[in-house]
């Protein structure tokens, strides 16, 4: 049982950073047989990781219909958006700020995706609040595979992530503040965009 729950917990950690690479799109449905034959492992463990990850709300377990990636309402991502930028400007007004290790820079071959949310993480880990870590890295979780999805909605992401990171890493936290606050109202407003678009994905794997 020991033995289970240990590799269970590893392959948390495995199917949890494949969320966040957007791996998974929103709505599809998580076979436990199929990720047990990708993570060669048994189907043990990873009921246990999607368990684990659905108490997290980084998948749904819809009972007798198994496990699926969640596939957001235009409130709900609406709020989702509203809850990261909370989080965000809450680390900031509680102090974080870089830690005088440079944040890697954005390379043209960057995945956008990818590198917003290391730098929403970076930002999060700053804040000495416990709490509002977590908050703050579960948004970000819960996000990630959607800005995946949505990427050509966002064509001038690169600038604008940019624009992000030379802030965060110049410490200048009055511009960061109000460079979030734009990003997150122009995320806002592609809310029903983005929701059609999901949804047209998930109708393309059925």
């Amino acid at each position: 049982m020991i033995a289970s729950q240990s590799k269970g917990a590893r392959l948390y950690g495995q199917i949890r950073r494949a969320l966040q690479c957007g791996r998974f799109a929103p709505g599809e449905r998580l076979e436990p047989a199929t990720l047990a034959f990708e993570f060669d492992t048994s189907l043990t463990p990873v009921r246990f990781a999607l368990h684990h990850l659905s108490g997290e709300r980084l998948v749904v377990d819809k009972g007798r219909d198994g496990f699926h990636m969640p596939l957001p309402t235009e409130a709900a991502l609406r709020a989702l958006y509203e809850w990261m930028e909370d989080r965000l400007l809450a680390a900031l007004d509680h102090g974080a700020v870089p830690n005088g290790k440079p944040h890697r820079g954005l390379d043209a071959q960057d995945d956008i995706a990818k590198a917003t949310w290391q730098l929403f993480d970076a930002i999060s880990r700053r804040t000495p609040q416990v709490e509002m870590l977590i908050a703050a890295q579960n948004s970000n979780d819960r996000l990630a595979p959607i800005r995946t999805a949505k990427r050509s909605l966002v064509p001038e992401a690169r600038e604008e992530l940019a624009d992000l990171i030379n802030a965060w890493e110049r410490a200048e936290i009055p511009h960061l503040k109000c460079a979030l606050r734009a990003y997150h109202a122009r995320r806002r407003k592609l809310v029903p965009a983005t929701v059609h678009l999901l949804w047209k994905a998930r109708e393309a794997l059925h």
